[in-house]
């Protein structure tokens, strides 16, 4: 939308003022104005041919580099020439849901800017719309048959009249908030509750004249309804319904970030939580070309019939795509067995195969070195009880006497050891999101609770015969039989465990019997993710399903 303040109609040039705030140190010039500018239909590239024009003012002197990083204090400005002309047909495609000759609707992609202004002269929704309804031309010089806007890169479902009576009719509906619109939106993080509902006054930014703010004072009534959808397993983004009783400009864009969620890939609103984003998860912002943000479903008593309209759009591929790459994160597959079972040992294959493996005991191991996270809090409980006066690490052998001498200072100690392995285990999940599939060996996983608490996907079991594990691989172990009893006593039973397992790896032969094992428990576990995403594309089918509450 053009800022008709900043247009001289006389010599056709265009002119914006902005302040810089602490938010925008080190971003680039060009970036900045691009941001700025989005909303006006006017391209970043467009924005670097005025800065290497001269057109750019940084405190008051002239910058001609697009690529200049903000301090954060800085007086903007920026010059534009306007491509003034009349209105001229394009034949281009537009996606018309329906027409009975009165009312259109249209599904305008992202990208497509509603109506012309001087900033944004062609290429809009209306030079299509006179192509393919030339009886509109008659009607608004600039916004023939427009009764409501949607912005550039927002997707989705928009009214058009085709007549003026029409067009004053529709105009006066959304006025009185006659009419029901319902948008997706794909946002950061997972909302506290589940339903939500905003109430909450807008106005101009105080400071960034061109974006819209949640203001405490002079603000016009603005009221938003969300229902959260759907939340990706690693719980980065939500996909979520939002109905808005009012049509402020940027509405649902303002009201989300209010709230804690911007939208997925607004740049203007959400901006940090892009940025960090381009950090740590490059791939996924690389998805994120545009606020994702769809017009999904428009309802309205038709001006002429009476009858009531109702229509959905189920949302473009980019937004598709965004929640199928989200939902392909990583399959968090825990490993577990009884001791001295062979876990070890497929671990081993496991990373021979170039699958990312954690384990839980080398975590504790780290933990037990002096000055990690396990020996400051044990420290703190038990003073220096438990450590090594040669090493100053945690004594493990002096730490196990005592917990097979004491139950309650063994379970006391699990609890302060037992969630910094999960800490760790969900770090190490976090580093391999892009991944297939990684493996963590957490003989304690079950009887820790970490399948209820959802934790991981799925759980492979490691069944061995109990001579083979109390016998060579117990000797292998260096383990007498008393201590492995000790060890046993501290787990589930093998049946409990295995009846909980997902699949089951049979380590009843040699390492070439356990490695054809491996592959084939593999095999299963990409068979679990294909259907994995089978089910996804089908709950998102449902999810855009119009009887869907």
């Amino acid at each position: 939308m053009c800022n008709n303040e900043d247009f001289n109609e006389n010599d056709t040039q265009l002119l914006w003022t902005r302040s810089a705030s602490f938010s925008d140190r080190n971003t680039r010039l060009d970036k900045f104005w691009g941001s700025m500018l989005e909303e006006e239909g006017i391209s970043r590239g467009k924005v670097k041919d005025w800065i290497k024009a001269g057109f750019a003012e940084i405190n008051g002197k002239v910058c001609k580099k697009p690529n200049q990083k903000l301090m954060g204090n800085e007086e903007l400005t920026l010059k534009g020439e306007a491509e003034l002309t009349t209105l001229v047909p394009e034949k281009l495609p537009l996606d018309i849901i329906h027409n009975d000759g009165r009312i259109a609707v249209i599904n305008k992609p992202a990208g497509l800017t509603t109506h012309p202004a001087p900033s944004c002269p062609t290429g809009t929704l209306v030079h299509r719309l006179i192509h393919h309804f030339p009886e509109i031309r008659d009607m608004d010089e600039w916004r023939p048959g427009i009764v409501h806007r949607l912005d550039k890169f927002t997707s989705g479902l928009i009214a058009v009249a085709l007549n003026e009576h029409d067009r004053l009719a529709m105009s006066a509906a959304f006025a009185e908030r006659e009419i029901n619109k319902t948008y997706l939106a794909i946002v950061h993080g997972i909302p506290e509750r589940e339903f939500g509902e905003i109430d909450a006054p807008m106005g101009r930014h105080p400071i960034h004249k061109t974006k819209m703010a949640v203001v405490l004072k002079g603000g016009r009534e603005a009221r938003s309804e969300y229902k959260t959808l759907w939340s990706d397993p690693a719980g980065l983004v939500s996909l979520i319904k939002v109905k808005i009783h009012t049509g402020r400009t940027h509405q649902i864009r303002v009201h989300m970030a209010h709230i804690g969620h911007p939208l997925v890939g607004d740049l203007v609103y959400g901006s940090m939580p892009h940025a960090r984003w381009e950090q740590e998860h490059p791939q996924l912002a690389e998805l994120a070309q545009r606020q994702m943000l769809h017009a999904y479903s428009l309802a309205f008593t038709h001006p002429e019939s009476g009858e009531e309209l109702s229509f959905t759009q189920t949302p473009p591929k980019d937004f598709i795509d965004m929640l199928k790459k989200l939902n392909k994160s990583v399959q968090r597959v825990g490993l577990i067995g009884m001791p001295c079972g062979g876990k070890s040992a497929v671990l081993k294959i496991l990373a021979k195969n170039k699958i990312p493996t954690f384990s839980a005991d080398e975590s504790v191991a780290r933990s037990y070195e002096k000055d990690g996270a396990g020996w400051e809090l044990l420290r703190q409980r038990f003073g220096n009880r438990f450590i090594d006066p040669d090493t100053g690490s945690i004594d493990k052998s002096a730490l196990f006497v005592a917990m097979r001498e004491n139950e309650d200072l063994r379970r006391e100690i699990m609890n302060i050891i037992h969630p910094i392995v999960q800490h760790d285990a969900e770090e190490f999940f976090k580093a391999h999101n892009n991944e297939p599939l990684a493996v963590a060996e957490v003989p304690l996983l079950l009887e820790g609770g970490w399948h209820d608490k959802k934790l991981v996907d799925a759980v492979i079991g490691v069944r061995t015969p109990e001579e083979k594990r109390t016998g060579e691989l117990r000797k292998k172990r260096g383990l007498d039989l008393e201590t492995l009893a000790v060890f046993d006593s501290w787990q589930w039973d093998e049946k409990t465990k295995m009846d909980c397992c997902t699949t089951i790896i049979e380590n009843d032969g040699d390492l070439s019997k356990l490695d054809s094992e491996t592959d084939r428990i593999l095999e299963v576990l990409a068979t679990l993710r294909k259907d994995k995403e089978i089910a996804f594309e089908i709950h998102i089918e449902e999810l855009f399903s119009p009887d869907k509450d």
